[in-house]
């Protein structure tokens, strides 16, 4: 009997009654719908088969040539009729050609309670390729009826990819030993790229098993998802055998994977569940992999000890596939591919978050792409407790959750979020969803959690999942638990964030007579103006954690109330008048948290001066106040005169992760008031606020140092260096002397980028002209990007107006060759990084108004970047009147800028606002803290 009607045969037995379970599972879920992301919003928009005709079984046959950059090879698709049709629609890139097809029906009865067996051949009328789709469709001579099993045999060819790493490629190295070309061919299916290797039904809910046979060179050595089964040589093909490897379970397309390559492997042993874990790499390259098998046993040992379940295969292969282009690795189930500078780095992080995968993706798979956020937002939540569980979060120490936290809270403030990018919107949904399983970690408990993703990975092994099903998995268990009331759901709760695009802010208003509070939701936006559509309805359930001065216990997470998509509710039992609090500690549910100036002081205060007590409050809990503060006041909800009392402790902070949100609000205040006179008494500011932390870190690093420490001082040079520091500019300037006076200073830039800005913006002329001769002798040997990193900072750095003239000049009036459009557009955009740019810019124009329309005449794409550059980011009252006033001695010139220009008279308009706002309460603060310092160091003074 042939492989064909023996493997017909075995799958009757087995799957008589799961043909019609399937077909019943399939049509359930195809009338289902979960918390989803609108349809315009999906990451992949993709051709969707009818599921008329699903698939049970895969046999695939490949061969792969590498240095003929070609492929070929058979697949036979063992499926199913779930409705009557003459046809058979799949998946088959416009790029794989399908060389044969044939179609053979099996039926089968009942004879003596046996199953009997006849196969019959359907003719195939015609095929067709469904134009502008990766559409295949097989035309039969006759409509094939409901149940009736039919085997797909299509032969296929295709080129290997040498470009990119999708599909099917090929990549090369130069083997150091031999000195010899060697080659790699590997796969990357992810998200929807099977249909571009072999015909077939690309959609992640048809987990079906697969049967894989490689052909391959002896001198090389295949592997794939599960382990080898039996080799065999080739007939009339010498020095070639097919691998066979053993027949995997259901699973989907996307996670099929093989490489086929001279590898050689770190023999790591196996885990405690006897799972082999296997680290391969090309030979030269397997010192730098020697920590790797030591890094993926921990990881895999802790995420069987979460799910409670052992790795769902018999082995687990990791390569380190050099040249490898993708964005992400490969998360083939049972192998995984990265590059390899990404494998060989230190920490865990990502090996966990790939292996997560082979549970959360593999073993059970999102139903289709509308639910990937939540998949990606699980497996990023897991990666990260398994990073924390293994080194304690050394890793990750302050990556997260804040690094996303504060990302998330900047892009949700924003007007228009994501700036209509669907790529973006995905990514921030994802990172939102991460953050709701930690919230419901903290609020429903870590064991109500755990137990409920314990249940959920069960009853989905080999299953298609949607995203409800996470949030029924994690209600049923916490209603269990006695945890939520029955009439609450996780669905629900979770959809009220996730199907936002914003964020909310709580306010919280104490009666201190009456020892209650009213709290209060609404759409957090720092933009202005406030004037977002449907503000006022959106709502939010959001768990109000609350911590008092009198016990600071940060252990219990339990909320004191839910506010359950309510505007407004009220708290009692609040401690005395004289005791603070604080809502939503460590950040556990993404939302920022407003007071009432009363407590916001009691807080300042009690940071500054209660040394012991600071230390109770967590270093996370401490940088949420601050962030808090700077970005409530910078929306124009809470004075700058409290936000800037919030930073008074930072004389004692030591932790990077308190000092971090203080970076972005320098550099976001400074930013804003640039071009008004406060601004230099906001470095002085700055300078006495950095100096004594970076004083005491030392300007060099410390033996066995802390990465953190690093990072921290690193941070605090660049913000001094920044503010004028005289030590920093004095260093930089000596780094840079050496480069002026070296025989040939085109050959190389000697002078690291960090004393590049200082010298560029504090030095003097011969220094910046010196810099300018470097970028016009640039030679076309060395890396353009040392070229566009020096030309950025010879641009964006300089406060000298006359330095932007000159380059102003050159570039556009002088119209130098050694510059290039895209060197122009480079140095618009420079320019709007601090007053003296975009405001040298804007008298350049006005200047130079005749000359510039010309030489942009047929060039609209640098005219709209001059008019943007140079108009759109005054932010006072200055700054309007020179706009207005352009814009009316211009009036009809604007050509395509004419939009441009009336925009950014009305964000200016808005800025101006803020300006006279908050410059006054700015000024008034700093002169008071100035005025405090030089009193401090005077009494110092007198008693030394």
């Amino acid at each position: 009997m042939s492989w064909q009607s023996t493997t017909i045969a075995i799958l009757i037995l087995a799957c008589i009654g799961y043909h019609q379970i399937n077909a019943s599972a399939l049509m359930q879920q195809r009338n289902r719908r979960s918390i989803d992301l609108n349809a315009a919003h999906m990451l992949i928009s993709d051709a969707r088969l009818d599921k008329a005709v699903i698939p049970t079984a895969y046999k695939l046959e490949f061969t792969a040539e590498p240095e003929e950059g070609k492929f070929n090879g058979v697949v036979w698709i063992n499926v199913t009729w779930l409705e009557p049709s003459d046809e058979i629609k799949l998946h088959v890139h416009q790029d794989l050609q399908v060389t044969q097809a044939v179609a053979m029906l099996s039926i089968y009865s009942v004879e003596n309670n046996e199953p009997k067996l006849k196969t019959e051949n359907v003719r195939i009328v015609r095929t067709e390729r469904i134009p502008k789709k990766p559409l295949y469709v097989l035309h039969l001579e006759k409509s094939v009826e409901k149940g009736t099993d039919c085997q797909l045999q299509l032969s296929f060819s295709g080129q290997l990819s040498n470009e990119t790493s999708e599909g099917v490629f090929r990549t090369s190295f130069a083997d150091k030993t031999s000195n010899e070309c060697k080659w790699f061919v590997a796969t990357h299916m992810r998200p929807n790229n099977a249909r571009r290797v072999f015909p077939c039904f690309d959609e992640p809910s048809f987990k079906t098993p697969f049967e894989l046979k490689l052909a391959r060179p002896k001198s090389m050595m295949a592997l794939s998802n599960m382990p080898l089964s039996k080799t065999t040589d080739m007939e009339n093909r010498e020095g070639w055998v097919w691998d066979t490897f053993q027949t995997t379970p259901p699973m989907s397309t996307f996670t099929l994977g093989f490489v086929i390559g001279e590898l050689h492997n770190i023999e790591s042993g196996a885990v405690d569940n006897g799972v082999n874990v296997k680290i391969y790499g090309r030979r030269d390259y397997l010192e730098p992999l020697k920590d790797v098998p030591n890094r993926t046993r921990r990881v895999v040992k802790e995420l069987q000890s979460y799910w409670g379940l052992d790795f769902p295969l018999k082995k687990l292969d990791i390569v380190a596939l050099p040249n490898y282009y993708a964005v992400r690795p490969a998360d083939n189930w049972g192998l995984i591919f990265f590059k390899e500078s990404e494998l060989s780095r230190t920490g865990v992080w990502q090996i966990a978050q790939e292996i997560t995968y082979q549970w959360l993706g593999a073993l059970a798979t999102p139903y289709w792409w509308s639910d990937a956020h939540i998949n990606k937002a699980l497996a990023s939540y897991m990666a990260a407790w398994t990073a924390f569980k293994i080194d304690n979060g050394a890793e990750l120490q302050g990556k997260w959750p804040m690094t996303i936290l504060y990302s998330l809270y900047y892009e949700f403030s924003k007007r228009y979020p994501h700036a209509r990018i669907t790529g973006m919107k995905y990514e921030t949904t994802a990172s939102k969803t991460e953050l709701i399983f930690r919230m419901f970690n903290y609020t429903l408990g870590e064991t109500t959690f755990r137990q409920a993703l314990r249940k959920f990975i069960r009853e989905k092994e080999y299953k298609t999942f949607f995203g409800d099903d996470i949030w029924s998995a994690l209600t049923e268990q916490a209603h269990t638990n006695r945890v939520l009331c029955r009439q609450v759901s996780v669905n629900e709760i979770a959809g009220s964030w996730i199907t936002k695009d914003r964020l909310p802010v709580v306010t919280v208003t104490r009666d201190y007579k009456k020892n209650s509070a009213v709290l209060k939701q609404r759409v957090y936006l720092r933009d202005r103006p406030h004037d977002v559509p449907d503000q006022d309805k959106m709502l939010w359930w959001i768990p109000i954690v609350l911590v008092d001065e009198e016990k600071l216990d940060f252990h219990n997470y339990t909320p004191r109330v839910w506010m359950k998509k309510e505007r407004e509710i009220e708290i009692k039992d609040l401690p005395k008048e004289n005791q603070f609090i604080i809502v939503n500690p460590e950040e556990i549910g993404p939302f920022p948290v407003n007071y009432d100036i009363q407590n916001w002081n009691m807080l300042a205060q009690y940071l500054l001066n209660n040394q012991e007590g600071r230390s109770r409050i967590p270093v996370y809990t401490r940088a949420k106040l601050l962030h808090d503060a700077w970005n409530l006041a910078y929306a124009g909800d809470l004075s700058f005169a409290t936000a800037l009392n919030m930073t008074l402790f930072l004389k004692y902070e030591r932790d990077h992760l308190a000092w971090d949100p203080v970076f972005t609000m320098i550099d976001h205040i400074g930013r804003h008031i640039d071009s008004s006179e406060v601004h230099k008494k906001f470095e002085t500011y700055v300078r006495m606020l950095l100096t004594p932390l970076y004083e005491e870190l030392g300007s060099e690093p410390k033996p066995d140092e802390d990465r953190s420490q690093t990072h921290l001082r690193g941070l605090a040079k660049v913000f001094l260096c920044r503010a004028g520091y005289k030590p920093c500019i004095e260093e930089a300037q000596a780094v840079y002397k050496k480069w002026m006076e070296s025989e040939d200073p085109d050959e190389g830039n000697p002078v690291a980028n960090q004393f590049i800005c200082p010298v560029f913006k504090w030095g003097t002329r011969e220094e910046w002209e010196f810099g300018l001769q470097r970028v016009i002798n640039f030679p076309p040997s060395r890396k353009q990007s040392e070229r566009t990193y020096l030309l950025k900072t010879l641009v964006g750095c300089p406060i000298e107006s006359w330095k932007i003239d000159r380059i102003l000049n050159i570039t556009i009036l002088e119209d130098n060759g050694n510059f290039t459009e895209t060197d122009i557009y480079l140095i618009f955009s420079m320019l709007t990084g601090g007053a003296s740019g975009y405001t040298t810019l804007f008298h350049f124009l006005k200047n130079n108004w005749e000359i510039i329309k010309v030489r942009f005449e047929n060039k609209p794409h640098l005219w709209d970047s001059i008019i943007t550059s140079a108009t759109n980011v005054f932010t006072t009252q200055e700054g309007l009147d020179m706009v207005s006033e352009l814009y009316v001695q211009r009036q009809g010139e604007f050509g395509t800028a004419e939009y441009i220009i009336e925009k950014a008279l009305r964000n200016i308009k808005e800025e101006t606002k803020w300006s006279d706002e908050n410059l006054p309460v700015i000024e008034k603060w700093v002169d008071n803290y100035l005025e405090q310092q030089n009193s401090e160091e005077k009494v110092k003074f007198l008693r030394k």
